[in-house]
C-alpha cells in the first residue's frame, strides 16, 4: 500500500512538471521570434565592401550642364582592398538643354574610402586629374542604403567659387 501511494505521488509530481513545462512553452515571451530583426549597423561600423554595387545618384539643384540624376557603381579597389573604386555615369545631354560642364565626361572614374562612416571619393573624367570630389554620410536608420553629402566640381574649368552640390546616393537592388 505504501508502495502504491509513493508511485502515485511520483506520478503526480511528473504530471505537474510536464504541465508546467508545456505551459511555459506557450507563453509569448518564451517563443522564438518568427523573423529576428537584423540590427542596422552604425555608420562607423560600415565597411567599404558593404557599399559595393549599383547606386542611384540624385543631385539637388545641380549647376547648368550637370544632370540631376546619375548612376554610380562601386567595387573593391584593385590595389587597396579596403578602399573603393568604380565609376559614375551621367547623361550629360539630359542636363536641361544646357551645354555639358567642360572638363567632365559622361563616365568618370572613382576612387576613395569609407572612413569612420564618411564616404570620401575622388572623381576623374580623364583618369589623371581630379575633376570632382564626393563627401557623404550614411543617412541614420538607412542601414547603409542611403548616403547624403556634397559633390564639388574641382576641374580646371570650375569657377573659383564653384558651389557644393548636394547629392543623395540610394542603393539599387
Amino acid at each position: 500500500m505504501i508502495f502504491n501511494r509513493l508511485r502515485f505521488a511520483i506520478f503526480l509530481i511528473a504530471a505537474y512538471t510536464l504541465v508546467t513545462w508545456a505551459n511555459a512553452q506557450n507563453k509569448p515571451q518564451n517563443k522564438p521570434q518568427d523573423k529576428p530583426q537584423a540590427r542596422c549597423p552604425a555608420a562607423q561600423e560600415m565597411k567599404a565592401e558593404q557599399l559595393h554595387g549599383q547606386w542611384a545618384v540624385r543631385f539637388t539643384k545641380p549647376p547648368a550642364g550637370l544632370p540631376a540624376r546619375a548612376t554610380m557603381r562601386l567595387q573593391r579597389h584593385a590595389e587597396f582592398s579596403e578602399s573603393l573604386a568604380g565609376s559614375v555615369s551621367r547623361d550629360l545631354g539630359a542636363a536641361a538643354g544646357s551645354p555639358a560642364i567642360a572638363g567632365h565626361a559622361a563616365q568618370a572614374q572613382l576612387a576613395g574610402d569609407l572612413d569612420e562612416g564618411l564616404l570620401l571619393l575622388d572623381e576623374s573624367s580623364d583618369g589623371v586629374s581630379i575633376t570632382g570630389t564626393w563627401n557623404g554620410e550614411m543617412v541614420a536608420g538607412s542601414c547603409g542604403k542611403v548616403y547624403q553629402g556634397s559633390w564639388k566640381d574641382t576641374s580646371r574649368s570650375a569657377p573659383p567659387d564653384a558651389p557644393d552640390v548636394p547629392f543623395t546616393l540610394t542603393r539599387l537592388p
